[in-house]
């Protein structure tokens, strides 16, 4: 019940965290975007209409009020991809996960189950926690004079599955905010960079005569969105896919292990008879 309330808490508090990453990575984008990009020091002039020769800061400058939203979508890829590191690091353990699974194996073969639980309360983790679960409950059923074969062993795999399903979330979390920034980071770039194209001709409309410098400037400065959208989104895919194959091997050692149980409890149950 401990377990089910702290697991609630966790989930509760998810969304708030995030809202408080992303709030605060605008405000620091806001601030770099106005004080260091578009300091006047990267322009020609203080109105700041054109940038230096060369200097990337102001060019990036001019291209927009989306850069900042761009800029924030950046910082959070990368806070969350750094704060996911460490979770997932902490959830394989203090030690090789599979040297600690192995040695489980070899524990639950001699069926020494409580050496299994100290191994488990040495490793940590979730997937140690998930273990820990499955074993307890293996030595209530081992005692239990009460309940079929059967039904003990679905109680073991009932208790593995729940205690899964506790840890799971807290291994996902703030994934969705990763795969939905992959996807949207892209189309918000193309939006600036259209917005810009937009300023670009109506400024050589209203000039009167065409300017190909100026276009081919007004074209660079509205392709920087395009080019800190499609980075963006390229680092966002990369490190959803690196954490959901890390989960998925967390997974696979839970299942493997689980198995190791259950077929355990009943090879000691049929030397029991």
């Amino acid at each position: 019940m401990a377990q089910a309330n702290t697991a609630q808490k966790q989930k509760s508090g998810s969304f708030p965290m995030g809202t408080v990453v992303m709030i605060t990575a605008l405000v620091v984008s806001e601030l770099i975007f106005h004080f260091v990009f578009g300091d006047v020091k990267h322009f020609v002039d203080e109105t700041r209409h054109e940038a230096k020769p060369g200097d990337y800061l102001g060019i990036i400058y001019k291209g927009g009020f989306i850069v900042p939203i761009l800029m924030t979508m950046t910082i959070v890829v990368f806070t969350f991809a750094i704060e996911r590191f460490i979770t997932l690091r902490k959830a394989n353990g203090t030690g090789s996960l599979e040297a600690f699974l192995q040695k489980v194996k070899h524990l639950l073969s001699t069926n020494d189950i409580a050496t299994a639980k100290a191994e488990c309360n040495k490793q940590k983790g979730s997937v140690a926690n998930v273990v820990l679960a499955g074993l307890t409950k293996y030595e209530e059923m081992a005692s239990n004079t009460e309940l079929e074969e059967e039904k003990k062993l679905l109680a073991i795999s009932k208790e593995i599955e729940e205690a899964t399903s506790l840890e799971l979330p807290s291994l996902e979390k703030n994934l969705p905010i990763l795969a939905t920034i992959a996807s949207v980071a892209t189309l918000v770039a193309l939006l600036g960079t259209v917005l810009g194209m937009i300023r670009a001709f109506a400024a050589m409309a209203t000039s009167g005569s065409p300017d190909p410098g100026a276009l081919a400037e007004g074209i660079s400065e509205a392709l920087i969105n395009t080019a800190i959208g499609i980075g963006t989104s390229a680092f966002a895919i990369i490190f959803y896919n690196i954490f959901t194959g890390m989960i998925d091997k967390l997974t696979y050692g839970i299942d493997e292990i689980g198995f190791s149980i259950a077929q355990s409890f009943a090879t000691s149950a049929k030397k029991s008879k």
